[in-house]
């Protein structure tokens, strides 16, 4: 701030009358063009046309509202500075904050049209895995359009007017008041699985928003995020126009998570089995 053209710091400068004050307004962080940081990355694959990234836990993937840096698109630019040429930095579709696993991005234009175009088909192949609450009973198919929640704009829901989902789903193991299922998908809706498994009674352990405030499994530490990983992705590369695949492990929190639900469960059949034992000797 300046006053009659003289700097002033001190925020309890009295003032007389008559002054003239000028105000520098600070830069709008939306306006300004993203900037390359030096974000490490988990390159799963590289060549001349895609990038495969396994993103962590934690990672916005583009610039958005109280995020406008430390994300996905300024560690590309970083990463591969020829990338400030293609749109939104060659990203073509989004994982949540707190979802990890794969995502593709294109390096070039021809490169990021095309992925669209194999999106918008439905030719890209994304597999999760997911640990949800409640003992599912057996695999199925959600097909239910999503769209902004009516009362919470924060929030997506399953709308008649929604846009069209469809998540698949089957049984890896079964725990203790929770499932291990791998999620396929048809359609990428924000947020789909998360809102689809809830939709059916089955909301992901630890998931802030739709999980109804349980985030942990019995026997373990409350869970800081949704266990939700996206493990398997398919796609025809778009240069060659083979199929490639790729695979990523489970992070350790998900696999410590699993191990604890796993523990549980075989303390659960143990008991059980002590308990027959006990009633066979009563008799």
């Amino acid at each position: 701030m300046r006053i009659d053209g003289e700097v002033v710091r001190e925020p309890r400068h009295k003032l007389r009358g008559g002054e003239f004050i000028e105000l520098d307004e600070a830069p709008d962080e939306r306006a300004l063009a993203p900037c390359p940081e030096a974000i490490a990355l988990n390159v799963a694959h590289q060549d001349e046309a895609i990038i495969v990234i396994d993103k962590p836990a934690g990672l916005v993937v583009h610039p958005g509202n109280g995020n406008w840096s430390g994300t996905l698109l300024n560690a590309l630019l970083h990463h591969d500075p020829s990338l400030e040429r293609v749109p939104r930095a060659g990203i073509v579709h989004r994982l949540d904050k707190d979802t990890s696993g794969l995502m593709v991005v294109a390096r070039t234009l021809e490169a990021q049209t095309d992925l669209a175009r194999q999106l918008a088909a439905r030719t890209v192949k994304r597999h999760y895995q997911a640990l949800v609450r409640g003992d599912v009973e057996r695999g199925g198919t959600v097909d239910a359009p999503i769209g902004r929640h009516p009362a919470q704009r924060t929030k997506m829901a399953i709308v008649s007017r929604g846009r069209p989902a469809r998540t698949h789903y089957r049984i890896v193991e079964r725990f203790v008041d929770c499932t291990l299922i791998e999620c396929a998908l048809e359609t990428g809706r924000t947020h789909q699985i998360r809102v689809h498994m809830a939709s059916i009674g089955h909301p992901l352990v630890g998931d802030p928003v739709y999980g109804g405030g349980v985030g942990r499994v019995p026997g373990g530490p409350p869970f800081p995020r949704q266990a939700l990983h996206a493990w398997r992705l398919g796609l025809i590369h778009p240069s060659s126009g083979r199929s490639m695949f790729w695979k990523s492990e489970l992070p350790e929190d998900m696999r410590e998570l699993i191990a604890t639900a796993r523990l549980s469960a075989l303390a659960a059949r143990a008991g059980e089995g002590d308990g027959n034992r006990a009633g066979n000797h009563a008799r």
